[in-house]
């Protein structure tokens, strides 16, 4: 028993500290290991298998709206890069630069991409040309280089893994129809698949992505309270068309420019999984993208007919789509309980003699830690329930944290004093004035997270400045 506790004991309390926990997670939990590298990591199986499932679920999402994948190159040359103004200022300090190839200085320098627009957009101008080369709706999954400063597992990596979708439409209205359908479909996989509550709502102009003219998001809560961008989704306008020379001819037989969005998340949501569900035995997965839905244990595994009860059981479950591991190592029981807790493995199926005879095994939930008997008739069925009910328990559990740690408030010194004692989302009006922004942030230590889409009306004046306001806008301190 010793070492089931030494198990455990492995990782920090959250409570204690909430970043060192995350690491012990990422490391103990086999997800993530470090480079030689700084801010360069390596997704190893674990990891990298929820990344897959992830990748799986949102590919069919992108593919039944019609979007087809493409892949561009890695490399940009500076002078594409300097097409977009407002593009190259908002990247310029992350990014990472090619200058020589083999023994030769390279006679332009290439930018490693930190993100696909020009690219995409010079690919555009060379196949858009009429009407009916319109919609295009491109996405890519890839890596991209990012030169940050400060790193962290998941949440900032200098090279990540991300899809970019880039799509090009005839009319302003279809293209800002493009970038609220993408951010419903982020939205509803965080809440029908990773069981992440999100915030929908629109970026002030001090936070949208560069060179865009409307930036959608959807933010989240972590279990310390602070936020966590999920995903965006963005509205260009023709700005990137006029700067590439991107024209079509309409059905009025006239040139026009099309009209331009992009939209994307990244593994830093695997970072949101861990600090939304995790607790202090590792890591909790949302069964839907669990490597491992269900652990077989078999119980007294020595004793005959144990262990072949125990594969028809796995086998019963595979051919019902489930992702299932049975182990029969050599490690005792309790060994194998705390590894696939720290793991995050949803359910645990433990089968021995006594089970068999009563034709029974145990089931025990990773997130409530509940253990039930059941028959192993209909196991299929009851394992499916019992998923589902633990999806159900971890988006409740969420979204209470969400719920219970959203304060509204009336002044800035009123934020500030939440936000120091409580911490998590502070809602206020707002007069929509990026000097008031820029002092919530200074006196508060905030930033503003979104305007939600659902608005409420808290009170007539913003209470930063006493002007009248506009909208009521999320503040928040962010990863």
């Amino acid at each position: 028993m010793a070492q089931d506790k030494k198990q455990v004991e492995q990782i920090t309390d959250m409570e204690v500290d909430f970043a060192k926990w995350f690491t012990d997670v990422c490391k103990k939990a086999e997800l993530i290991d470090y480079s030689s590298i700084k801010g360069m990591f390596i997704y190893r199986p674990y990891g990298y298998a929820i990344w897959e499932n992830i990748q799986h679920i949102l590919d069919a999402e992108f593919k039944k709206t019609g979007h087809e994948n493409v892949y561009l190159p890695m490399l940009i040359p500076e002078s594409l890069l300097q097409k977009e103004k407002d593009h190259v200022e908002g990247f310029a300090p992350e990014c990472a630069w090619v200058t020589c190839g083999g023994a030769d200085k390279l006679e332009e320098r290439y930018c490693i991409r930190p993100t696909s627009e020009t690219l995409f957009c010079e690919h555009y101008a060379n196949i858009i040309h009429s009407w009916r080369d319109l919609p295009k709706l491109y996405n890519q999954w890839c890596s991209v280089l990012r030169w940050e400063k400060t790193s962290r597992p998941f949440l900032r990596h200098r090279e990540f893994l991300w899809q970019e979708g880039h799509t090009m439409h005839a009319t302003a209205e279809e293209a800002v129809a493009e970038t609220e359908q993408m951010l419903n479909i982020y939205a509803d996989f965080m809440e029908n698949v990773l069981a992440m509550p999100v915030v929908k709502g629109r970026k002030t102009d001090k936070e949208k992505f560069s060179g865009a003219e409307a930036t959608y998001t959807v933010e989240c809560m972590m279990h310390d309270k602070k936020a966590l961008q999920g995903g965006t989704s963005h509205y260009f306008g023709d700005g990137f068309a006029r700067a590439f020379g991107i024209t079509f001819t309409g059905k009025d037989n006239q040139p026009h420019f099309p009209h331009q969005t992009s939209w994307g998340v990244s593994t830093r949501m695997i970072g949101g999984i861990i600090m939304t569900h995790g607790d202090n035995n590792g890591l909790v997965l949302p069964p839907r993208v669990a490597p491992i839905q269900v652990v077989i244990i078999p119980v007294a595994q020595h004793k005959p007919g144990v262990l072949e009860a125990n594969a028809a059981v796995m086998d019963r479950l595979v051919k019902a789509g489930f992702r299932v591991k049975m182990d029969a190592s050599e490690q005792s029981p309790g060994w194998k309980f705390a590894e696939y807790e720290m793991k995050g493995v949803p359910l645990r199926l433990e089968l021995g003699p006594k089970d068999l005879e009563k034709n029974q095994c145990v089931l025990v939930r990773r997130d409530s830690g509940e253990k039930v008997f059941v028959s192993l008739d209909g196991i299929e069925q009851t394992v499916a329930g019992t998923l589902d009910a633990i999806h159900d328990g971890l988006y409740a559990k969420a979204r209470k944290n969400l719920e219970e740690n959203t304060y509204p408030a009336y002044s800035l010194a009123e934020a500030k004093a939440i936000q120091e004692e409580k911490g998590g989302f502070i809602k206020t009006m707002w007069c929509g004035d990026l000097e008031c922004e820029l002092k919530m942030k200074e006196e508060a230590g905030m930033s503003s997270r979104c305007i939600p889409f659902e608005q409420e009306h808290l009170s007539d004046v913003c209470p930063i400045c006493g002007k009248p306001a506009k909208h009521m806008i999320y503040w928040g301190v962010a990863y």
